[in-house]
């Protein structure tokens, strides 16, 4: 699998991979994504600042993900502690076609993520997500990442995680 750099072109195909992982999240119980958010005003804005790359497998279009290295203002409120100030990447709206789940394409964007922090010499990785999205839990824990605290973030708690890379 590569990333490549999402284009205003790719929006359609975005958003129904954003609105499928929706239902998904639903169908598993999970409120997370269940307000609006993200919305094609968020994928717009990714795609605006650089941000959204697209996840391509067999030359085909099987997710998309922001990739985000200007830091994460709600990350300044933390309750708990980070285990590093330094500069870090943070992954935000990963959505993966419904046929790709399961297959440890999201494993591999977050070694894609690391690969390019370390491109740009950033050696933390930072992620949150909701408390009872349990599928996204595990691939946090499962790479590697420690839990360091809650955060809000649209109006709901999430829970922090850092791995140094």
């Amino acid at each position: 699998m590569e990333l490549k750099i999402a284009k205003a072109d790719h929006l359609q195909r975005i958003m129904e991979l954003i609105n499928d992982a929706k239902a998904y999240l639903k169908s598993c119980g999970v409120d997370q994504w269940q307000n609006g958010y993200p919305d094609q005003h968020s994928i717009e804005n990714d795609i605006r600042k650089g941000t959204g790359y697209l996840c391509i497998a067999d030359e085909k279009i099987v997710g998309y993900v922001c990739i985000d290295f200007e830091g994460e203002p709600a990350y300044e409120t933390l309750c708990g502690k980070w285990l590093s100030t330094q500069p870090y990447v943070v992954v935000h709206r990963l959505a993966l076609d419904r046929h790709s789940r399961g297959k440890g394409l999201a494993s591999q964007v977050f070694a894609l993520a690391e690969a390019l922090a370390q491109k740009r010499n950033i050696h933390s990785f930072k992620v949150d997500t909701d408390n009872d999205n349990e599928i996204m839990k595990h691939l946090i824990e499962k790479n590697g990442f420690q839990y360091c605290g809650t955060i809000c973030f649209d109006n709901s708690e999430k829970i922090a995680y850092e791995k140094l890379i």
